[in-house]
C-alpha cells in the first residue's frame, strides 16, 4: 500500500492526516482564521520575573502572557543538547556541553533576575501552543527551519540527523556545512538532506540566513509588543516537515491550497511536482481514503484488540493513564501467554493511538500484570521499538512489578481528543453519568427538602422514560413510601426530550414546572 499525505483544506478547517501503509499516523487540524502561534517569532516585553520558578511572564500581543524558564534564555549548551536529542541529532558539542550542564543543574549561579529585568524587550520565539489554562512557552534561542536544513542563528553547531545512517554520507554533509556554514551560527542537517547536492544546500542556507537578516531588520523597526515572523501554514508545515522521500504522493482538495503547495514545491523540492494531486472527487476527500472513520476513533476511550482484548485511555490534568485489559480473549495454551500475547498486541496499539491523538506529557501504562522477568522485559522493549517511528521525543522507563510503565512525549500542541472534544454539559466533565436508582434517590432526596406549597393532593414528576420504568418497577414500594410521607399522590410522566438526570416537579400537569 502506498503511503500518502491527505490534506482537506476548508476556509473554516485544515486537516492533515498523514497515512502509512493505509494507516494514519498522525492527524493535525487547525480551525478558523487564527493561525497556530508554535514556531512565530515575536518581539516581546517581559512583564514580570518570577525569581521563586526561574522563569517570565512575557507580553507577545496574544490575549494571554507567555512563560519563558530561565533554561530558554540561558545560552549554556545545556539546552541546545537536549534538543539534538529529542530530534535525533547527532551532536558532537556534549561532551563540552556536560560540564556546563551540571553546573547548571546545581544552579550555582544562574538565575533569571541576572538574566532579564521587566520591562525589558526580548525576542523570543514560541516553542509550546497554549495548553488549557497554561499560557504559550518561548524560549530565545530562534530556529528558523527549511526543508533540508533547521538554522540556528544563535549557536554555532552543526549536527545531522540520526536517520542518515550512512557513514559516507554523514561524513559528506558534515564536510559540506563546515564549509559553508557562517561564523558563530549552526545548522541542523534534516533527513530529507540525504544526497542532496552541495548547490541545493549552499541555496538553503543562503535562504534561510537572508530571512534571519530581515527578522533582525524588522526588530530594530517594531515596538513590544509585535509579530516579527510568522510560521507557515499547516499545510505547507506538512509539505516542509512531513513529505519525506518515505511519501508516494500528496493529495489535496483545495485548488487555491494546492497552487500554494506547488509554488512553494517549486522552490524547495522541484523534484516532488509530479508527487502532488488535486482531488476532485465528489465524495469528501477524507471519506474516500477511510480516514473520517480513524479520526472518530480517535474519541472513543475504549479500543479493542483484533484478539478480542482492549485497551482504555483515560486524560487527566496530570497525566494520561492507559489500561490494558485481556476482554473476551482466553487463548489457547496457558494463563501466561494468554497475558504475554495481550500485552504485546496492546503494544503495537498504544504506540500508535499515542501518536495519532498526540498524547503528551506524563503517560502510565497498566499492563496486565506478568509473573516473569523476561515477559516483562520483552513487553517493555517491545514499546520502545514501536515507538521508534514517532517524531515526538519519547523516554521509557522500565517497566514495575506490578506491570506499570511510566513515559513521557513531548508535547507542543494539544491532544487531538481534547482539541475535538469538550467538557460534557450534562456530566460536568465527569465522564460517567448517575445510574438511574441513584437519580430516583436524587428526586426522592429533593421531595422531601423542599416544602411544596398549594393544597395536599396531586403532584406531577417529569422524567426520563427509563427513570420513569425504575420508578414504577424497582422502585414502586420506596415511591408509596414517599406519598405517604409528603402526603401527596405523585403521578409519573415519562419525557422522551429529557436527559437522563433532568426532572421537573408540578403541582398541576397542565401549569408546567414550579418556579
Amino acid at each position: 500500500m502506498t503511503n500518502e499525505l491527505v490534506i482537506n483544506a476548508r476556509p473554516h478547517e485544515t486537516r492533515v492526516a498523514l497515512v502509512d501503509n493505509g494507516t494514519v499516523v498522525e492527524l493535525h487540524v487547525k480551525r478558523g482564521p487564527k493561525q497556530e502561534l508554535v514556531g512565530n517569532i515575536y518581539l516581546g516585553r517581559v512583564l514580570r520575573v518570577l525569581p521563586g520558578m526561574q522563569a517570565a511572564f512575557v507580553d507577545i500581543g496574544i490575549d494571554k502572557p507567555a512563560f519563558l524558564y530561565v533554561t530558554d534564555v540561558y545560552t549554556d549548551l545545556h539546552y541546545w543538547e537536549q534538543i539534538m536529542l529529542q530530534e535525533g541529532y547527532e551532536d558532537n558539542s556534549l561532551e563540552t556541553a556536560a560540564p556546563l550542564r551540571m553546573r547548571f543543574l546545581r544552579g550555582s549561579d544562574i538565575n533569571i533576575e541576572g538574566l532579564l529585568q521587566e520591562g525589558q524587550d526580548i525576542l523570543v520565539q514560541v516553542s509550546k501552543e497554549p495548553l488549557g489554562t497554561k499560557g504559550a512557552r518561548l524560549t530565545s534561542h530562534i530556529t528558523l527551519p527549511g526543508r533540508h536544513l533547521v538554522f540556528m542563528p544563535t549557536v554555532g553547531h552543526i549536527g545531522i540527523s540520526r536517520r542518515i545512517e550512512d557513514d559516507k554520507e554523514r561524513t559528506r554533509l558534515k564536510k559540506i556545512m563546515q564549509e559553508l556554514t557562517p561564523p558563530s551560527t549552526g545548522f541542523i542537517v534534516r533527513t530529507v538532506s540525504e544526497r542532496a547536492p552541495k548547490e541545493k544546500l549552499k541555496s538553503e542556507m543562503e535562504f534561510l540566513t537572508r530571512l534571519w537578516t530581515n527578522i533582525q531588520k524588522k526588530r530594530e523597526t517594531s515596538s513590544a509588543p509585535s509579530l516579527v515572523h510568522k510560521e507557515l501554514t499547516i499545510t505547507l508545515r506538512a509539505v516542509r516537515d512531513l513529505f519525506t522521500k518515505e511519501i508516494d504522493r500528496l493529495v489535496i482538495d483545495s485548488s487555491e491550497e494546492y497552487q500554494s503547495v506547488m509554488e512553494f514545491i517549486k522552490t524547495f523540492a522541484p523534484n516532488l511536482r509530479y508527487s502532488v494531486e488535486l482531488y476532485e472527487g465528489r465524495e469528501p476527500i477524507f471519506d474516500a481514503h477511510g480516514i473520517e472513520m480513524e479520526i472518530n476513533r480517535t474519541l472513543d476511550k475504549k479500543i479493542w484488540l483484533k484478539s478480542g482484548g482492549y485497551i482504555v485511555i483515560e486524560s487527566t490534568e496530570a497525566l494520561t493513564a492507559i489500561d490494558v485489559n485481556t476482554g473476551s480473549y482466553v487463548g489457547k495454551r496457558n494463563l501466561d501467554e494468554t497475558i504475554v500475547k495481550t500485552n504485546l498486541e496492546a503494544v503495537k496499539e498504544i504506540a500508535y493511538q499515542i501518536r495519532l491523538r498526540n498524547i503528551g506529557g506524563l503517560i502510565v501504562i497498566d499492563f496486565i500484570d506478568m509473573n516473569r522477568e523476561a515477559d516483562r522485559e520483552r513487553v517493555f522493549l517491545a514499546l520502545k521499538e514501536a515507538l521508534e517511528r514517532d517524531r515526538n521525543q519519547t523516554t521509557v522507563l522500565k517497566m514495575s512489578e506490578l506491570g506499570l510503565i511510566e513515559m513521557t512525549r513531548k508535547r507542543t500542541r494539544e491532544n487531538i481528543n481534547l482539541f475535538l472534544t469538550e467538557p460534557c454539559l450534562y456530566c460536568e466533565g465527569r465522564g460517567r453519568l448517575k445510574s438511574p436508582t441513584t437519580i430516583c434517590y436524587d428526586i426522592f432526596r429533593e421531595l422531601e427538602r423542599e416544602p411544596l406549597s398549594g393544597e395536599e393532593g396531586k403532584l406531577y414528576l417529569l422524567v426520563n422514560p427509563e427513570i420513569e420504568k425504575v420508578l414504577k418497577e424497582e422502585e414502586r414500594y420506596s415511591l408509596m413510601g414517599l406519598e405517604k410521607r409528603i402526603n401527596r399522590h405523585i403521578i409519573i410522566i415519562g419525557r422522551d426530550d429529557f436527559h437522563l438526570e433532568q426532572h421537573e416537579i408540578s403541582l398541576q400537569s397542565s401549569q408546567g414546572p414550579l418556579p
